[in-house]
């Protein structure tokens, strides 16, 4: 399995390549800007795209994804409760001085909790409902992905992509559209923290952590 997360754009959103070497089939996550460097990755990995997918629909996360989607193609999946964020991606722009590409393409598969996106039945990944940040973030769950451990030997573990939802040490913001304190906190309390200990964080801006450590340390839940 190949994985690379990069920061892309003034707001450093990272984005993730996720693809299976055999098949060549790919995730794209969070394509927020620089169509031009995850198109090139892409091209030189050989990778085809299947679905290019969100944890929300902030115009950081989502930027690229017109031009990735006609370069690469793939579905591009959104939860339904963002879809006033996608499609004023314009109004985002505006209020945050951003310019920028603002159309967008049709969402191709709304996605909802629990739901699977399969490249095949054994690279898949799940979709884990959690709004607060936006009325409809969500979190995607790769199980026992293989990771090469201190001594050499391959081991397998769940990698999470958090979205804005959870951060190192900290939580996303919810003083934006739609965003919501007490239901940020609620969705990382029973969606997250009920995650295996070991399992691997990648969130939507900053350094990767591990569900252990933000159960134990971080100040938002610990509080």
């Amino acid at each position: 399995m190949f994985i690379k997360t990069f920061p892309v754009g003034a707001f450093q959103c990272n984005c993730t390549i996720i693809g299976d070497e055999e098949t060549g089939d790919a995730f794209v996550i969070d394509p927020g800007d620089e169509a031009d460097t995850i198109i090139a990755e892409l091209e030189t990995q050989k990778f085809t795209v299947k679905y290019i997918i969100h944890t929300h629909a902030h115009i950081d996360h989502i930027g690229a994804t017109k031009e990735v989607k006609n370069k690469c193609s793939g579905e591009i999946c959104l939860h339904k409760g963002d879809t006033p964020l996608y499609d004023n991606m314009a109004m985002q722009a505006q209020v945050l001085g951003v310019n920028m590409d603002c159309d967008v393409l049709p969402v191709s598969k709304y996605i909802e909790h629990k739901d699977m996106l399969e490249c095949h039945p054994e690279f898949k990944t799940e979709v884990i409902f959690t709004p607060g940040h936006t009325p409809g973030s969500v979190c995607f769950l790769f199980r026992d992905v293989p990771f090469t451990a201190k001594d050499g030997s391959v081991q397998k573990r769940p990698l999470l992509f958090s979205g804005d939802t959870l951060f190192q040490r900290s939580i996303g913001r919810t003083d934006l559209w739609g965003g919501d304190y007490d239901q940020i906190l609620s969705s990382i309390r029973s969606e997250l923290f009920t995650l295996p200990e070991e399992t691997l964080v990648v969130p939507g801006h900053g350094p990767q952590t591990l569900i252990s450590e933000e159960r134990a340390q971080n100040p938002f839940l610990n509080s």
